[in-house]
């Protein structure tokens, strides 16, 4: 049994025009800018119980592979929240999506074998906290797999980032911030990174300020503190 508080009241997030326009846009981009292969790689060899933050409307969920045995789906939105449960539904493997935050998983501790952060760390409020929780909820030895844009290597269009993300980005794209440094935050969180490879999103056309991103695979180390 899945062990999470229901959550009341109030949604700690609320953009329900941005959710509208990226359940569009997020379907979209599936198959015309390549993100439903990458969310299969990101998924691949699985297995256990797994726990994803900020699940948006369940683009992940087609892609775990039979070896998972439940999914715990974070995802604070209303609207997305409803779009993930009836995606859930269609998935091959149980799924529970659940409203909360990644600041603090509704989870208990070392309960998960996998966790999955996609897309997901440049909008949380407090990226430090949320990777702190994420490795709370990990068993030892478990893994996080992550798919995040983050900064450009560039000075000139990290510069650009930054610019962004202190004036329109984040009123425009649901608090999304273009600069944060997914992989370091990872691995400042006490987090081993195992494996990961950069690369841009969409892989043709005109870049954008989300364009640089990052998947990989880091781990919980199997001694230590929590």
């Amino acid at each position: 049994m899945t062990e999470h508080r229901s959550g009341t009241g109030r949604d700690a997030v609320c953009h329900p025009l941005f959710a509208r326009f990226y359940a569009r846009l997020s379907v979209a981009a599936e198959t015309k800018g390549g993100v439903g292969e990458l969310r299969r790689e990101l998924l691949d060899g699985l297995s256990g119980r797994v726990v994803e933050v900020g699940a948006g409307n369940g683009l992940n969920f087609p892609h775990y592979p039979a070896a998972v045995s439940e999914v715990v789906a974070i995802e604070p939105e209303r609207v997305l929240r409803r779009l993930a449960a009836e995606a859930g539904l269609r998935a091959g493997v149980p799924v529970d999506v659940v409203p909360g935050t990644a600041e603090a998983l509704p989870v208990k501790s070392e309960a998960f074998e996998g966790a999955v952060a996609s897309l997901v760390l440049c909008s949380v409020r407090d990226v430090e906290r949320s990777l702190a929780e994420l490795r709370r909820v990990l068993k030892p030895g478990g893994e996080l797999r992550f798919f995040e844009h983050g900064r450009a290597r560039g000075r000139a269009a990290a510069a650009v980032q930054r610019g962004l993300d202190a004036t329109v980005w984040p009123r425009l794209f649901g608090g999304c911030h273009t600069a944060r440094d997914p992989l370091a935050a990872i691995e400042a969180a006490g987090f081993e990174i195992v494996t990961y490879r950069r690369l841009r999103l969409p892989e043709r056309g005109v870049p954008l300020p989300s364009s640089p991103a990052v998947l990989g695979v880091a781990r919980r180390p199997a001694t230590g503190g929590a």
